[in-house]
């Protein structure tokens, strides 16, 4: 049977309890375990599919086509375990499926009630497909205190009375702030946070401390004193160098052998860690440097392109390489020429990533020239691809080329997308229909042609698999066009009617992917479209 670690988060939010769950997943499989991460998300909407990048960052999207919370972006990087739709769940999903059932009359008459049917569905959610796994990791949105995370805490003060203590393990992420006034770390923050979760019923079996000073013994000893945790268990969590750091950091704390000591495991195998220390000698002792300039939509907002920041960073560490990168506003580049040449001149690779909305893409539009005037490498994912497309209609003598994602247009050149076919069959969509799940989401399969970049890059393959999340496509009428102005489609669809790779091959490196290739790249293994990008990036920066 599994055993379930239950992470929460106390004080403050925005603590790392993502990347502590991650992290400490990580470690546990670094011992021979086999371990799978979920998210309990206590916002009602059904998933952040619908939501602002400014509320909630990006979405990440699994293979099976699930739009989730941005940490199992973590949860996949750093233990290579692919997630899937049930590793992410909302109270907006349990009550929408709780009130489906109501409607149907499943619950027989019964009063519907947040205990036991709510909290029914979330232990059942936990417990699913576990029986080949050695630990659970599910981490709790939000702070201990909020109401709408109550259902979610007292769901698992039920799994601890019903699978033991033996079986289950609370760890608790919260905060010691640093005084400067008073010079001093307080623990007070600490104290009040796991009260509050004891009245709640559950007492933590780990503490782990965030703090920006390290935390003395004396410190430890007191927390422990008034949490009733054993000084051992009190974890210091200092800020990293890098988020990769972090789980060599929080194994030289102790974290996992206390953890596996609460479990009454002691005869663990140490962890193979070798391949943390790799990436961390190539992070840490680069061998060179390239800018990269991300001319984007969201750049206000650091999550909004977390994946996309972590796999440009695998790219420099697949060529030992340190990778700055500069976010712009797209905006910023609509109508002004010269403005433009300055900000991108200084640049070693241009990308423009995904996004959704006319603002910002006479920008995008722009840089995709500069980078194809200037002979800059160019990287262009989702709406970049489109950017693209559209900038080489208008080099090819349709200057009213546009997308229907932006209003009418004489000249759609990217156009809504209506059917496709997946592994369920043809699927169809309508642009009156509501906005929620209805994109083109998940993995599909690509068709790359013979002798091109892209395919040399992908080592020879003529088939392949990535991500999708997107609602307009490229118009595959404008083919001809396009490539006389000498954008090759060099990957298609099975079927051959939906673009899905585009390429310049008379230029250095100028690749646009319909998919997204950041939702699949990993520190020990680059995705090797940001590696090549970022090899391409290296020779530029040698040539100026």
């Amino acid at each position: 049977m599994a055993r379930y670690i239950f992470i929460t988060g106390g004080v403050v939010s925005s603590l790392g309890k993502g990347l502590m769950a991650a992290s400490l997943a990580a470690l546990l499989q670094a011992r021979g375990y086999r371990v799978r991460i979920r998210k309990f998300d206590p916002y009602l909407n059904v998933d952040p599919g619908t939501m602002s990048p400014y509320q909630h960052g990006e979405v990440y999207v699994t293979d099976d086509g699930a739009e989730t919370d941005l940490d199992l972006g973590h949860y996949e990087r750093f233990t290579g375990v692919s997630a899937h739709q049930g590793d992410n769940i909302t109270s907006g999903r349990i009550y929408r499926d709780i009130i489906a059932k109501e409607r149907r009359g499943d619950y027989l008459g019964a009063t519907v009630q947040v205990i036991p049917h709510v909290t029914d569905a979330i232990k059942q959610f936990a417990q699913a497909d576990t029986d080949d796994l050695d630990f659970v990791l599910c981490e709790i949105g939000g702070t201990v205190g909020d109401i709408e995370g109550l259902p979610f805490i007292e769901a698992l003060r039920q799994m601890r009375n019903e699978l033991g203590r033996d079986n289950t393990c609370f760890v608790h992420v919260t905060l010691v702030p640093y005084i400067a006034a008073a010079g001093e770390l307080k623990t007070k923050p600490t104290q009040h946070s796991v009260r509050e979760l004891t009245g709640l019923g559950i007492q933590p079996d780990v503490l782990l401390c965030r703090c920006e000073h390290p935390l003395p013994d004396s410190e430890r000893a007191k927390i422990a004193l008034f949490c009733n945790v054993r000084k051992e268990a009190v974890i210091p969590a200092l800020d990293a160098s890098s988020i990769y750091a972090v789980p060599l950091q929080y194994h030289h704390e102790g974290l996992d052998s206390e953890v596996l000591r609460h479990f009454l495991i002691t005869d663990a195998p140490a962890p193979d860690l070798a391949r943390w220390n790799d990436i961390i000698d190539r992070y840490e002792h680069p061998e060179g440097e390239v800018t990269i300039g991300v001319v984007g939509k969201y750049v206000g907002l650091p999550d909004a392109y977390k994946s996309l920041n972590e796999a440009l960073i695998h790219g420099g560490m697949a060529n030992r390489v340190k990778v700055n990168i500069r976010w712009i506003d797209a905006e910023i580049f609509e109508g002004d020429e010269d403005d433009i040449a300055a900000r991108l001149e200084p640049m070693h690779g241009i990308l423009v990533p995904g996004g959704f909305g006319e603002r910002g893409s006479e920008g995008k539009i722009a840089s995709v020239r500069f980078a194809r005037e200037r002979n800059v490498p160019f990287l262009g994912i989702c709406l970049g691809m489109q950017m693209a497309c559209i900038e080489s209609a208008r080099a090819a003598g349709h200057e009213h080329a546009s997308s229907t994602e932006f209003g009418d247009t004489d000249e759609p050149v990217v156009g809504i997308i209506t059917e496709w076919m997946s592994k369920e069959g043809l699927q169809q969509r309508s642009s009156e229909g509501d906005l929620g799940g209805t994109m083109r989401l998940g993995a599909y399969e690509a068709r790359l042609s013979r002798n091109s970049r892209v395919s040399s890059i992908y080592g020879g393959a003529e088939s392949i698999s990535e991500r999708h999340r997107h609602r307009y496509e490229v118009n595959s009428a404008y083919r001809d066009a396009l490539e006389g102005d000498g954008l090759v489609f060099s990957g298609m669809s099975p079927d051959g009617l939906l673009p899905e790779i585009v390429e310049r091959p008379d230029h250095p490196w100028f690749i646009g992917v319909q998919f997204h290739p950041e939702l699949k790249s990993k520190p020990f293994d680059p995705h090797p479209l940001f590696a090549g990008f970022i090899e391409a990036a290296l020779r530029q920066a040698r040539l100026v």
